[in-house]
């Protein structure tokens, strides 16, 4: 038997085999989209950002919010499901494959599919607006940690409940409000008090490295504090799904 994460790492890419080809359309679709109607269309009556034009300014917040929100989508139903749908995780547990294997495998596989749509959107980005900074080539790694950082807390929590329309909070009061209130569409410094909903976003955090990264801005904090945020959010999240998982395969 192979390595037991590789083996589990390698059963998600197979089923995402049969899913690929809408997988990688979304990913250049979405980034033209927004590009197009937000920082095209909207950005024609914003002006200029600390001294770039609105779309250069949205395409870092776009890029780390589209890995955001497919590690979200990605780390619920599934999760799910393979506790209590289809039991995949029971008959991987069966075997020689532990809770470590299962998630480290797991997350693997999220990050492999956070850094293919970043590369595709660093491509639609490269064609539409161009790419300036040297440091652009930090993003994958930034987009990494960002994955890291939403999917653990995120697949702790489906883990551990047996309906979906937890799901729906969890979009409705997480996702959307973070997307929203994370400087993706305007500096997080208009926002007064409430900045400080901000700052326990991870998407925040990460937005603020891309940023700094594609644009050569300063970010808000000294940097390494931004890392150890999302470091600090993957770890504890990685802990409560050792937790809940392991609950869950008692069942």
């Amino acid at each position: 038997m192979a390595n037991p994460t590789i083996a589990v790492f390698e059963r998600h890419m197979v089923v995402y085999k049969r899913l690929w080809r809408t997988s990688v359309f979304a990913s250049f679709a979405l980034p033209l989209l927004f590009l197009a109607s937000i920082g095209l269309g909207v950005g024609r009556y914003v002006g200029d950002i600390q001294g770039f034009s609105y779309v250069e300014w949205i395409v870092p917040g776009l890029l780390a919010s589209t890995a955001f929100q497919m590690m979200i989508g990605e780390s619920t139903y599934s999760v799910m499901a393979a506790f209590k749908d289809y039991r995949s995780a029971h008959a991987a547990f069966a075997t020689r494959v532990s809770i470590g294997d299962l998630l480290r495998g797991w997350f693997l596989y999220l990050v492999v599919r956070a850094e293919i749509a970043v590369l595709l959107f660093l491509v639609v980005v490269a064609v539409g607006v161009g790419l300036s900074s040297p440091w652009v080539v930090m993003t994958p790694v930034l987009a990494a940690l960002l994955a890291l950082a939403t999917a653990a807390p995120v697949t702790a929590f489906a883990a551990k409940v047996d309906h979906d329309s937890y799901f729906q909070l969890l979009f409705r009061f997480v996702m959307i409000p973070a997307t929203l209130f994370s400087g993706v569409f305007f500096p997080v410094s208009q926002m007064g008090w409430l900045s400080g909903v901000a700052y326990v976003s991870p998407l925040w955090h990460a937005v603020e490295l891309c940023r700094a990264a594609m644009l050569g801005l300063s970010t808000s904090w000294p940097w390494p504090v931004h890392v150890v945020v999302l470091v600090a959010y993957g770890a504890a999240g990685w802990w409560w799904a050792s937790l809940t998982f392991r609950r869950r395969l008692q069942d």
